[in-house]
């Protein structure tokens, strides 16, 4: 089933995705709920899925993304015995078609890297991986922006992967998807950039939530975006599409500073 965060007439729920339609619910979909009125799905705005708690992220979690930095002249990075898990900014999430709006500062690498989410329906600590596999409600789609000048020159990514709207999220949660036997696919502008298991990865999503709940309680809602295999160069103008084989398509437009400040959502 897939679940979708909907703005429609200036009010914003939860729906049940069925085909070209959607159907809201009473309650965040982890949670007991009845349906509501129907709606043309084109006529809403498809936010992001879920506004999490707490936004984890893998961070380096594919084998061939040491390649990508080699190539780039980079040293490779060294991955431990054990997965670490990193955090991100909420307040740069957007949803499916918002526009990415690079800032007029951004010079040098502007890029995307594409991610499966596990999104997160039970309270977890302490968890076995037989429990962490039950946690996780469904999957979503991720594109983690980042600002490479920045990301080099600062101490952290406060800036280079948190700035507004450098987390774009969605379409919706799909709560059937296997993502250890999709393919992901990156568009630029229509044209495929990159393709790769998305299932190829160092540590799995259930390898973290074991390692993380040792210390941290995780809640339902919360995200885990699970890392990239390689990055995808992108400029204003640009249309990047992440596509995730059984999940769906997110799909963002770059602007301009000047351009996205006031600019409403371009594709709907």
């Amino acid at each position: 089933m897939r679940y979708a965060r909907c703005a429609l007439d200036g009010r914003e729920f939860f729906a049940i995705v069925e085909q070209d339609e959607v159907v809201e619910i009473s309650a965040a979909p982890w949670c007991p709920h009845e349906r509501g009125a129907r709606h043309s799905l084109p006529a809403v705005a498809l936010l992001p899925p879920v506004m999490p708690r707490t936004f984890y992220a893998a961070g380096f979690n594919y084998k061939a993304h040491n390649r990508h930095h080699e190539d780039l002249g980079y040293d490779p990075v060294k991955v431990g015995p054990h997965p670490e898990v990193g955090y991100r900014a909420q307040s740069a999430l957007i949803g499916h078609g918002d526009a990415i709006v690079k800032p007029a500062e951004v010079e040098g690498r502007f890029e995307t890297e594409a991610e499966v989410v596990a999104v997160i329906g039970r309270t977890l600590k302490h968890a076995t991986r037989d429990e962490a596999k039950a946690a996780v409600f469904g999957w979503t789609i991720g594109n983690d922006v980042s600002a490479r000048a920045w990301q080099h020159a600062d101490r952290t990514f406060w800036r280079a992967k948190n700035a507004d709207t450098f987390k774009p999220m969605g379409p919706w949660i799909d709560t059937e998807a296997d993502p250890f036997n999709s393919t992901t696919t990156v568009r630029r502008n229509g044209v495929v950039d990159a393709e790769f298991a998305t299932g190829d990865m160092i540590f799995d999503p259930y390898d973290f939530l074991v390692e993380m709940t040792k210390y941290i309680t995780v809640h339902p809602g919360d995200v885990l975006w699970m890392g990239a295999d390689g990055n995808t160069p992108m400029d204003v103008g640009d249309v990047i599409e992440i596509e995730i084989s059984g999940i769906g398509t997110l799909a963002n437009p770059v602007a301009g500073e000047a351009a996205g400040a006031d600019e409403e959502r371009t594709m709907r």
